[in-house]
């Protein structure tokens, strides 16, 4: 007589946090004795062998050294179990980007270093968790391919396209606390740290994974439509110029887009329409590190596929930043940043002292690999002139092959006298544009992208622009949760300039 086989029921293996992430829990929880006493704001006051690290040889690098350095723009929890369970959760979920896609994106940005492409950085200042839909994604690819499109043919260079997207969920702010109805409440600082609703302003550690599933929502959708046919050039692009208000200037405007489809027809009556390059597009993701907790559990030791070599890639994303108020030498994003295998930006504002800027990239960059670092430069149309050369002069000197690449977006906020509402005026946009195109060139250099905060539709946010968008249109379509960003005619916009540029100037050997 058979006997019948024993089934054995057992439990799920339960998730574990590492020590690094119920660190960065503790870090993060009003339960943590450096926040009841206050956390160090500058490197006196830290422990001696951190000061000592700095100033001299920091010690070995890991994904949690961050955590024993002073950190901007922090973010209390009120539950330390909670921070925790999202940080367990999150260490356990695969990478969202592949190495292989971060070694391109790093060839690539070195080939921008030599002047020999340029890249195109654009995306919302704030992305939410609603904008994870279909329309949304594809407007913003569709307004990058076209901008890409009127680049390539003004440079005549190769163009890396990369979206402010699939983790631009931070924001931070200069004031964690507004005023609204007469009362104070904790400022919105982005849809991974709290909610935009006033009702929802205290921090959420959810969110944090929440972030992660939105994140690879967009990413895979982006890999769906390049994958079948969304990139292909030899499809009709809608070139819609309606929106442009002067003759002269839509004239202009269909003159480029004649010749580029004129280009394209001609490849497919050759045949030469059939490459990979023609039916599809390289797409990298970006966004501001803010959140290091976040960084640390997708900061995974991977194989490079070319070498087998293990590195610390962050797999957030193929390429992240430093903002400009996160920047400090001293400080736990530099920490973070100076170990990390994918290619980093910094932003660079009128604060930064070029020696400090020096500084800066001996930390991130001490083997002065070409195109490791981006420097994005955001300075208003007004002070650029007096910063940029000393900042240009001064890295040239240092012998690190930067990525030069420019933000006119962020120096030049204001506030409409008319609806006071914050915008942004496109001639200010545009003239620091211009003036870092000019400026470059003027010191043997070669300005190597562009980074914008745009969106793919019909917003009306900035004032100005072939539309002629007036102080009181802001009303119209003010959709931003955080800063203005250039409507999809605006952005077109800043591409028919910076080709014009080109094909009237050619570039200096650097």
């Amino acid at each position: 007589m058979e006997k019948t086989p024993k089934v054995i029921v057992s439990n799920p293996s339960k998730l574990e946090p590492s020590d690094g992430a119920k660190r960065a829990a503790k870090l993060r929880s009003t339960s943590n004795d450096m926040v009841a006493a206050g956390r160090p704001q500058n490197l006196g006051q830290l422990l001696p062998q951190v000061e000592e690290a700095v100033h001299q040889k920091r010690p070995e690098w890991t994904p949690t050294t961050w955590q024993d350095y002073p950190i901007k723009q922090d973010v209390v929890y009120d539950d330390e179990t909670k921070v925790e369970a999202a940080l367990e959760k999150l260490e356990s979920l695969p990478p969202l980007v592949h190495p292989a896609e971060i070694e391109r994106l790093k060839q690539k940005l070195s080939d921008a270093a030599e002047g020999k492409a340029f890249l195109l950085q654009g995306g919302d200042c704030a992305e939410l968790f609603d904008y994870c839909n279909e329309d949304r994604i594809d407007s913003q690819l569709k307004v990058l391919l076209q901008m890409s499109l009127v680049l390539i043919w003004g440079s005549k260079l190769p163009v890396i396209r990369m979206g402010r997207m699939a983790g631009q969920y931070a924001k931070p702010r200069s004031k964690l606390t507004e005023m609204i109805d007469g009362n104070e409440i904790p400022s919105f600082r982005g849809d991974n740290i709290n909610g935009f609703d006033i009702k929802s302003r205290t921090p959420d550690p959810a969110r944090l994974v929440s972030s992660y599933f939105h994140a690879a929502a967009t990413i895979n959708h982006v890999r769906s439509q390049l994958a079948n046919g969304f990139a292909d050039l030899r499809r009709p692009l809608d070139w819609d110029l309606s929106h442009v208000q002067k003759d002269h200037v839509r004239e202009r405007y269909q003159e480029v887009v004649d010749r580029i489809t004129e280009g394209l027809a001609f490849m497919k009556t050759i045949g030469a329409d059939k490459s990979a390059d023609i039916t599809s597009v390289d797409f990298f993701t970006a966004h501001e590190a803010l959140l290091l907790e976040y960084e640390q559990t997708l900061t995974r030791n991977l194989r490079d596929p070319a070498t087998n070599i293990k590195k610390w890639y962050n797999t957030s994303a193929h390429f992240v930043w430093i903002g400009d108020r996160t920047r400090q030498i001293d400080g736990a994003h530099v920490e973070f940043f100076r170990g990390l295998a994918n290619p980093i930006g910094i932003k660079v504002g009128p604060s930064m002292e070029a020696k400090e800027l020096v500084e800066l990239l001996d930390i991130v960059d001490p083997n002065y690999e070409t195109g490791r670092v981006t420097l994005i430069t955001r300075y208003g149309g007004a002070k650029i002139r007096d910063l940029l050369p000393q900042h240009i002069k001064a890295v040239r000197a240092s012998g690190h092959k930067v990525v030069w690449v420019s933000d006119p977006c962020h120096g030049n906020t204001k506030v409409s006298p008319v609806t006071k509402f914050k915008t942004r005026y496109f001639d200010d946009i545009a003239t620091e544009i211009r003036l870092a195109l000019e400026i470059h060139k003027e010191c043997g250099s070669v300005l190597n992208g562009m980074h914008l905060e745009l969106t793919g539709d019909a917003v009306t946010e900035c004032i100005g622009g072939s539309q002629a968008l007036e102080d009181k249109d802001l009303v119209i379509r003010y959709d931003t949760v955080c800063d203005p960003r250039l409507s999809v005619s605006q952005s077109l916009d800043i591409a028919f300039l910076v080709s014009d540029w080109f094909q009237g100037n050619k570039q200096t050997e650097v």
